[in-house]
């Protein structure tokens, strides 16, 4: 939800980029909203639509992760070539392509 700016994601949209699909996002999101990480509310043109949006808290908390994951990231990659971490990144890409 970082991305998304401030008028947020319908939850079908945060469903779908999740890397694991949780079976009941309501309750995830539920969980979430509790501790003050997201809010939610109805879409204005569409009252059936409910967004998503990252809360301060929620930035803090995905703030202070940003680099500890970049130095995993660092130990986990730091023996691929360039060429290595091209061909990874395309094999993730595809990984990731929906197959509509």
């Amino acid at each position: 939800l970082r991305g998304a700016g401030d008028e947020g994601l319908p939850c079908g949209h945060i469903a779908e980029r999740m890397i694991t699909r949780d079976p009941d996002m309501t309750r995830l999101l539920d969980r979430l909203e509790k501790r003050g990480f997201i809010e939610r509310s109805r879409d204005l043109s569409d009252r059936r639509v409910v967004r998503g949006r990252i809360s301060a808290a929620g930035l803090r908390a995905v703030a202070a992760l940003d680099e500890p994951v970049v130095e995993l990231h660092r130990r986990q990659l730091h023996g691929l070539t360039r060429a290595e971490m091209n061909q990874l990144v395309e094999l993730l890409r595809k990984t990731t392509e929906r197959n509509d």
